[in-house]
């Protein structure tokens, strides 16, 4: 199911994308435009490219600790696969296709998808906060999007408010369990809640957000040096708007929820570049499609490269011990999670049982 998700996804993004980038080239005057990129310094671009695995690499580490939070144990190798095929999902609606992660979670450990999921959705509103910080400077600077990015913020904070509120989400999902359209989800959902109830805890949000600061700085740093290749003198204001036109479009094409933000993200950075930048639509028109090609791209190759990795390594493990040891682990790590007082106070997590049984109908 996925592998053919994947493969609709490329064909549509190829697409998406062909469409995205004609635009563009027309736009900047694609004779121009190629003349910039041929005088590229393209002795950047290794560095450029380090600092996008650099975002990675950080953004793994947050994986591994909430996978430890939920008490998930897997080798770190394979966990590395998991975490960089979700790279290939980047290209589908609303990164929703990041559920592959979940999915491959379940075969080797065999957490329930409702359990692990819960990381995905913190991975996504840690990483938003954190744009939403680096955007802030630009934000005082140059008092631009500012009531969009307040709206986001408002929205994720309203979100984490409710489901730290434990007694009101779970007085929610008991109403939630008196409608017949809800009723089959229940236990699933309960398995949700409990999963994101332990992520998102000040302490471990708080740490999440932090190491998704430092690793979009990467990124942040990546335009810089694609601004300075395409000859824009180097300074302090512009590695400031560098990471301001990264932070808001990126935060602009996740909102779209269209695939790899296409269209959305990739017109924000341009305007903004032609906004803070240059004037220059061929040199904006250049950055743009430089800086998608050594983000987007290059993760969407890592991820189907360690797609085919993790297909490789799973057809050759031969032990079959990791299918029943996962849920031996998910049986008792939501208990575990709770705090002590409310153990014994109706407000239990759904068994393993019931949370496997609803899992299939998801």
């Amino acid at each position: 199911m996925f592998t053919r998700q994947i493969r609709t996804g490329i064909v549509f993004s190829l697409i998406l994308a062909f469409v995205v980038t004609t635009a563009i080239a027309f736009y900047a005057d694609l004779p121009r435009m190629l003349t910039a990129l041929v005088n590229f310094r393209w002795q950047y671009l290794p560095l450029i490219l380090s600092l996008t695995l650099f975002n990675y690499i950080c953004r793994f580490f947050k994986w591994q600790y909430y996978l430890k939070r939920l008490e998930v144990s897997l080798p770190w190798v394979k966990s590395l696969l998991i975490f960089l095929s979700g790279l290939s999902m980047a290209i589908t609606p609303g990164k929703v296709g990041e559920l592959l992660k979940s999915y491959l979670l379940k075969r080797s450990t065999g957490a329930p998808i409702s359990h692990t999921s819960p990381v995905i959705v913190a991975e996504r509103l840690s990483d938003g906060i954190a744009m939403l910080l680096l955007a802030t400077t630009g934000l005082v600077l140059y008092r631009f999007g500012w009531e969009i990015l307040l709206f986001l913020l408002l929205v994720g904070l309203a979100g984490i408010l409710l489901i730290q509120n434990r007694r009101l989400s779970l007085a929610i999902l008991r109403f939630g369990e008196r409608l017949s359209l809800l009723a089959r989800f229940a236990h699933p959902l309960q398995t949700f809640y409990e999963s994101s109830y332990t992520l998102l805890q000040w302490r471990p949000l708080l740490l999440a957000i932090a190491i998704g600061f430092i690793s979009w700085s990467g990124e942040c740093a990546a335009l810089y040096f694609v601004f300075t290749g395409l000859g824009i003198a180097p300074s302090l204001d512009l590695f400031i708007k560098s990471t301001f036109i990264l932070a808001v479009s990126s935060l602009v094409g996740s909102a779209s929820g269209l695939p790899g933000g296409l269209g959305t993200a990739d017109g924000s950075m341009l305007g903004l570049t032609r906004l803070l930048v240059t004037t220059s639509a061929t040199v904006g028109g250049a950055a743009t499609l430089l800086i998608r090609l050594c983000t987007l791209w290059f993760g969407l190759g890592l991820g189907v490269i360690s797609v085919l990795l993790f297909r490789a390594m799973q057809h050759t493990d031969v032990s079959g011990e990791s299918e029943a040891g996962g849920e031996e682990i998910t049986s008792d790590s939501n208990t575990r999670n709770l705090p002590l007082n409310e153990r014994d106070d109706g407000l239990q997590p759904a068994s393993a049982a019931t949370a496997r049984i609803g899992d299939n109908s998801l």
